[in-house]
């Protein structure tokens, strides 16, 4: 089984401090800590192995117990205990010298810890994202692995599988786990229908700027409700928002944010899909520079008043690299480009597609080029 993108930056900090990974509800996180854990015989029977979803692991931690004379302890979902972090401290400080900690969670481990964090300066955060194109660039499939990635999404069992029946039933049970397990485990949230209603419509609004306006009317319910609900899907890795970048030189829209999903699947729009596509795989990009190198990484969006849009910037310690703009077919560069190159300090603008023809300069005016030929010059993990 081959090592995922975060493989070698585990096992470096392993040997200083713990390791939290998190991500979302079968994204591989278990996968990756099992081959960190044990690269030649991953397995969840292994002693350094303990599940807080397991009832007898479950008793074990909550008596302060774990396997002892082991190099690593993997400690899966922990974060579903109320005092997680405060258990975790007292192990790490009691066993630090001998024993190595890594911390999985399908939800946002930083959120979590509640209460200040007790473990400042003990470990270092990874996110974990689904397959992308830089992950499937040594592997053999029948189909493109663009084809399959925008057919089955990233993550690891449908993507494999590639059977049409299995992926729908992973989907959906997937989201019911999210929904009735994880939101109410950890949310305490009494109205999941309206949650449930309000995750069926969502996947209509990627490509759009999100009005909280217009779902607040069509669920019946305030303003606050839907923001919370909203956070608490992105706490839970199903949905993240970008907001919109702005220049003194633009009248830029201020408030509006645009949404995408972590299985862009759910999305059923060709175009919107591929552009939630490209959005995870820019997240991936500034997640991971941003866990291994320590840079401050944003994804935005540009729109201005009179509604001229790109759809990406990516910025580093807030100056932008470059923009780039999402098209299904070999069009012409959007003349919203030239405006915005005009009118901001955005060194590289780029315009994506799924065909092959490929002609401009980034640096003197766009580039449009193939989707996957954008990754592998950008090098996107």
């Amino acid at each position: 089984m081959s090592k995922r993108y975060l493989f070698s930056s585990i096992i470096s900090d392993l040997k200083e401090k713990m390791v939290f990974i998190g991500g979302p509800r079968q994204v591989g996180k278990t996968t990756l800590s099992l081959q960190v854990l044990d690269p030649h015989h991953p397995s969840e029977t292994h002693r350094g192995y303990m599940s807080w979803d397991d009832i007898q692991d479950r008793k074990l931690l909550l008596k302060g117990e774990f396997p002892f004379h082991q190099k690593l302890i993997v400690l899966d979902e922990i974060h579903k205990f109320k005092n997680w972090r405060n258990l975790v401290k007292g192990f790490y400080d009691k066993h630090k010298s001998e024993t190595s900690f890594l911390v999985t969670g399908s939800a946002r481990l930083d959120y979590y810890r509640k209460g200040g964090d007790s473990l400042q300066g003990r470990y270092h955060t990874y996110r974990l994202h689904p397959f992308t194109l830089g992950e499937l660039k040594n592997l053999h499939y029948v189909s493109s692995p663009l084809e399959l990635l925008l057919k089955f999404g990233g993550f690891p069992e449908p993507l494999f599988k590639q059977e049409e029946k299995a992926y729908q039933r992973w989907q959906r049970e997937r989201l019911e786990r999210v929904i009735y397990q994880d939101i109410r485990d950890l949310e305490h949230v009494k109205e999941i229908s309206l949650i449930e209603l309000l995750l069926e419509h969502l996947p209509s609004c990627v490509g759009s700027p999100l009005s909280i306006k217009n779902l607040k009317e069509l669920i019946q319910v305030s303003h606050e409700s839907i923001e919370r609900w909203i956070k608490i899907l992105e706490r839970l890795y199903v949905c993240f928002r970008l907001p919109p970048f702005g220049a003194p030189k633009i009248r830029a829209v201020k408030k509006e944010q645009k949404l995408y999903f972590w299985d862009w699947t759910q999305v059923e729009d060709a175009g919107s899909r591929f552009e939630n596509l490209l959005a995870c795989h820019l997240l991936k990009f500034c997640h991971y520079k941003e866990d291994t190198e320590g840079v401050k990484m944003e994804l935005r969006y540009i729109r201005d008043t009179d509604k001229r849009e790109i759809d990406f910037v990516v910025l580093e310690n807030k100056n932008p690299l470059f923009a780039v703009e999402c098209k299904t077919g070999e069009k012409s560069p959007s003349p919203a480009h030239h405006y915005f190159r005009e009118r901001t300090s955005i060194p590289k603008f780029y315009q994506v597609h799924l065909g092959k023809k490929e002609y401009g300069n980034e640096t003197t005016s766009v580039r449009v080029l193939p989707f996957e030929t954008f990754c592998q010059e950008l090098n996107l993990p």
